[in-house]
């Protein structure tokens, strides 16, 4: 009886615990199938195990990054008031003491500058989009255009490398590294993390290698930058006189006297190399074929615009994106230089707008049409936006914009995110007034869409829990579906 008892006490007798005990040790050796490596992992590593927190919306991201700030009043902001006001001095209650940069703090008066182009409303949203983005307006039902952006950074440096990496300083994983972290890729031949770069006509701001560094993460996370060369991703080819055996007897080699030092030092950066020289070798398979584009089919050629033909070009690096995104890469970043709007405005903007808007329109297209836009999340913007006065003389025919981090405008497609206008700015364009949306905001809310909560995705660095959003954000529901 007292036997029977406990038994009924812990709900639980020897059948039970021999079937429950089963099922554990099933489930075990299944999870070792589908994640080899699942066992063996550091405290650290088992955090996170390639899966998501939660079902995801999105299983892979383009970011289309225009760096050098566009000019969202130009774009995206239609503010009729600044027509009105042409010329005249920014009301200091509007600007409220807000800190300039080091190009306009010295001028006396901030004279209102309207646009030069015309805007029209289009897309059951009715969204304002400007003349000058004629193949963005097509596709502007797909579109969630953010209109209440906003940042602390001022300057270039520190708002690109906050919006890459969460943090205004460097040593920073980047986004797409913690991605890379937290999920791994969908094909075992190509990274998680690919970068791409390309230069308008406009005036230009570098891009530099920090940007899409893995930071204090394995070394295995940073992302790959492809070039527009013959050799797409430099040293993976083979030396000459070497060949595909000799590669791989080479890598074997290397990994056993790897493998020794691992066991003498214990330093995880050692298995973090290996699995970067195994990646390499795997990619001299992947790459070539994913890189020529000679063999896309005319329609989708005439999609992109002519220049898709040329590496290292906008048209040629979307195009490119959609090809890694559809073959299993998480996070391709397109790095686009030529949008710093100082002066002389008007005329580059168009340029500008001419090396973009047909790619970026067509790539939302080409995976509507293909069936990926729902699982592919785009998105496009600069670092900051930019100011509602002149910097400078303000003339019929010529204007320029400085640095505005108060709002800006970006927009987003696919991946879960819900189309239409989200956010508003006063009638001045230098003020949100609805629905702010700020940096940590931002990456909170990517990070979910993918399937992630943005305060578990973490890593213990010298003695403190480090992640994207740093100790803050929220996610935005208005901008999911």
């Amino acid at each position: 009886m007292q036997k029977e008892f406990l038994e009924h006490k812990l709900n639980i007798n020897r059948r039970r615990f021999l079937t429950q005990v089963g099922m554990g040790i099933g489930g075990a050796a299944l999870g070792s199938l589908l994640m080899p490596d699942l066992f063996g992992k550091s405290e650290e590593e088992m955090i996170m195990t390639g899966l998501p927190h939660f079902a995801p919306k999105a299983k892979r991201i383009i970011y289309l990054f225009q760096n050098g700030a566009p000019s969202q009043l130009d774009l995206f902001d239609y503010k009729p008031m600044l027509q009105q006001m042409y010329g005249q001095d920014l009301p200091a209650s509007i600007r409220m003491g807000q800190r300039l940069t080091g190009m306009t703090a010295g001028q006396e008066k901030f004279p209102l500058a309207g646009t030069a182009f015309q805007f029209n409303q289009y897309g059951a949203a009715r969204a304002w989009i400007s003349e000058l983005l004629p193949h963005t307006s097509k596709v502007v039902d797909d579109l969630c255009i953010v209109r209440s952006m906003y940042t602390e950074a001022i300057n270039h440096d520190p708002a690109l490398t906050f919006f890459q990496t969460g943090a205004q300083v460097g040593n920073r994983p980047s986004m797409g590294s913690w991605l890379s972290y937290g999920l791994g890729s969908e094909n075992k031949n190509l990274p998680a993390f690919c970068v791409l770069l390309s230069r308008g006509r406009g005036n230009g701001q570098g891009v530099y290698s920090k940007l899409w560094s893995n930071g204090f993460l394995d070394s295995f996370h940073q992302g790959v930058q492809f070039s527009s060369g013959d050799n797409p991703v430099l040293y993976l080819n083979n030396p000459e006189g070497i060949d595909k055996a000799d590669r791989r007897r080479m890598l074997d080699k290397l990994a056993a006297l790897n493998d020794e030092s691992y066991k003498e030092f214990g330093d995880p950066e050692i298995t973090a190399k290996v699995q970067q020289y195994e990646m390499a070798y795997r990619m001299q398979t992947a790459v070539p074929d994913i890189t020529d584009l000679s063999k896309e089919p005319e329609d989708i050629i005439k999609l992109y615009g002519p220049d898709c033909l040329t590496p290292g070009t906008y048209a040629a690096n979307c195009l490119l994106a959609r090809k890694l995104s559809e073959n299993g890469v998480r996070f391709i970043q397109l790095y686009h230089q030529g949008w710093d709007g100082h002066n002389n405005l008007p005329s580059e903007i168009k340029g500008q707008c001419q090396d973009v808007d047909q790619a970026s329109a067509a790539l939302i297209t080409d995976l509507k049409q293909r069936g990926l836009l729902d699982e592919t999340l785009v998105i496009w913007g600069g670092e900051f936006g930019r100011t509602n006065y002149c910097q400078g003389v303000l003339t019929k025919e010529n204007y320029g914009r400085d640095h505005h981090p108060r709002c800006f405008t970006i927009w987003m497609a696919g991946g879960g995110v819900k189309p239409g206008v989200y956010g508003e700015t006063d009638e001045f364009g230098y003020n949100i007034i609805k629905d702010p949306v700020h940096v940590h905001d931002f990456h909170a809310t990517v990070l979910h869409l993918m399937g992630l909560d943005h305060e578990k995705l973490t890593f213990k660095y010298l003695g403190r829990r480090f992640r994207l959003t740093d100790v803050a954000g929220k996610v935005v529901n208005g901008l999911i579906a």
